[in-house]
């Protein structure tokens, strides 16, 4: 029980933690039946799914499909089971990233709301904008707050170029 407890407020470390995690999802994953590239980029998308929804708070990004891809051809390319896990495990070693916030989204969502109050107060004085006063406030500033998110974030994965294909 005492070693139960001490999980609790600390959990596992990292490292033992990803190796109990990675040897289970291999399991599941040597499971199913696996021809190509499709099913393969699947099932890692399956065990991603598995392992955010699992451990609560922490969220780890999933691969792009470049490297399930590359991950796939050595995969394939090998028919021995025992080096099918090994590539499998570093895989998952090497890709599994814990999703971090960045600043442009924490700024977005601290500077928003004092924002979002401002300008309604400022629409609430204009009567061709007058129907503003009518929003509540607690639906008004979350609902400003989640639109400004998405807008920086989107709008820095097209400058960027990052957008997911």
């Amino acid at each position: 029980m005492g070693m139960f407890m001490s999980f609790m407020g600390k959990g596992l470390p990292t490292g033992q933690m990803l190796s109990l995690v990675i040897g289970t999802l291999h399991r599941q994953f040597v499971e199913k039946d696996i021809r190509n590239l499709e099913e393969f980029h699947v099932a890692i998308l399956d065990i991603f799914s598995t392992v955010n929804a699992a451990l609560p708070g922490k969220h780890y990004d999933v691969p792009s499909v470049k490297e399930v891809q590359e991950c796939f051809e050595g995969w394939k390319a090998t028919s021995n089971d025992s080096q099918k896990k090994e590539i499998f495990m570093e895989f998952m070693k090497k890709k599994v990233n814990l999703s971090k916030l960045d600043d442009y989204t924490l700024i977005t969502g601290m500077i928003t709301p004092p924002a979002a109050m401002v300008a309604k107060k400022a629409c609430e004085k204009l009567p061709q904008l007058r129907p503003v006063k009518l929003i509540p406030d607690v639906v008004f500033v979350p609902s400003a707050t989640v639109a400004a998110i998405l807008t920086a974030n989107l709008s820095r994965k097209i400058f960027l170029g990052n957008v997911a294909s």
